[in-house]
């Protein structure tokens, strides 16, 4: 069965049997009708998974993971903090009435900044590194910019990738401060698992280890039953994953790059309520 199944089950399951709750807090989340969305949490979550043995997809539930990666492109390649640019509404709710959701997220990552072999974005640094220098323990982006904190409609969620290349493999961790296990866990997942598959083929890498860090790994008051329902659903064999290998060129990638072959998944009819 898929191990990203098994991996979310016990999360889940270490959160509702072990984890903490923040009744008793002041939160800033809240719900559509205006209450407040508290948590039960564990912290310091830490997910290995390995790229070479299968794609990190859920069928507990389907993930659209076209839509996945279309947020991940917007981020990446277009490096655009507008939601006009984005195929989905899934940013909306945070969005002024330009579209911008501030200078966070693919605005960070289009920032140039000076070295000594020209200036580079974040994304470009990275790429330069992968084929320059490859032994570098420095290959790393990070979103969460203080000085622009005030000015961005969320602070990032994930907020870092480091690089490390082993032999001919790329592997990757990414750190989270902040993890919504139902709406989000997987669809972060999924994308930094095909973020690790696109830097390495236009590297001549292998994909090899994602290792998922998260700080506050937590579940919303509203979606424990969801959560438990979805638990009882029976697991399916891991897709299997493909990328066009003609795509030489990180700017080139488009959600057709990619395709799942297999992916079977549980049904799923809940209608999954975002607090903001």
């Amino acid at each position: 069965m898929a191990y990203a199944d098994q991996i979310f089950r016990q999360n889940c399951l270490d959160i509702l049997n072990h984890g903490v709750r923040d009744d008793n807090l002041t939160v800033r989340p809240h719900w559509e009708d205006g209450a407040s969305a508290h948590t039960i949490k564990k912290f310091g979550v830490v997910n290995r998974y390995d790229l070479q043995k299968e794609f990190p997809i859920l069928t507990l539930r389907r993930t659209y993971w076209k839509s996945a990666v279309d947020e991940l492109l917007w981020i990446w390649q277009k490096k655009s903090n507008n939601v006009r640019d984005l195929s989905s509404h899934i940013w909306d709710a945070w969005a002024d009435a330009s579209g911008s959701i501030g200078k966070a997220y693919g605005y960070q990552l289009g920032v140039r900044h000076h070295y000594k072999e020209g200036d580079m974005d974040q994304v470009d640094r990275v790429l330069y590194d992968l084929k320059h220098n490859p032994a570098s323990r420095r290959i790393l982006t990070n979103l969460y910019n203080f000085a622009d904190l005030s000015e961005m409609a969320l602070y990032p969620c994930a907020y870092s990738m480091t690089f490390n290349v082993s032999g001919d493999t790329l592997n990757a961790i990414l750190n989270q401060r902040s993890q919504d296990m139902l709406a989000a866990n997987n669809w972060n997942v999924v994308q930094y698992a095909v973020l690790v598959h696109m830097f390495a083929q236009v590297s001549g890498l292998k994909a090899g280890e994602l290792v998922h860090v998260i700080a506050d790994c937590h579940i919303y008051d509203r979606h424990i039953p969801i959560i438990e329902k979805m638990l009882a659903e029976p697991e399916h064999p891991a897709p299997k994953f493909a990328v066009d290998p003609s795509v030489t060129d990180f700017y080139a990638f488009t959600t057709d790059s990619f395709t799942l072959e297999n992916y079977e998944y549980s049904p799923f009819e809940d209608k999954i309520p975002i607090a903001v």
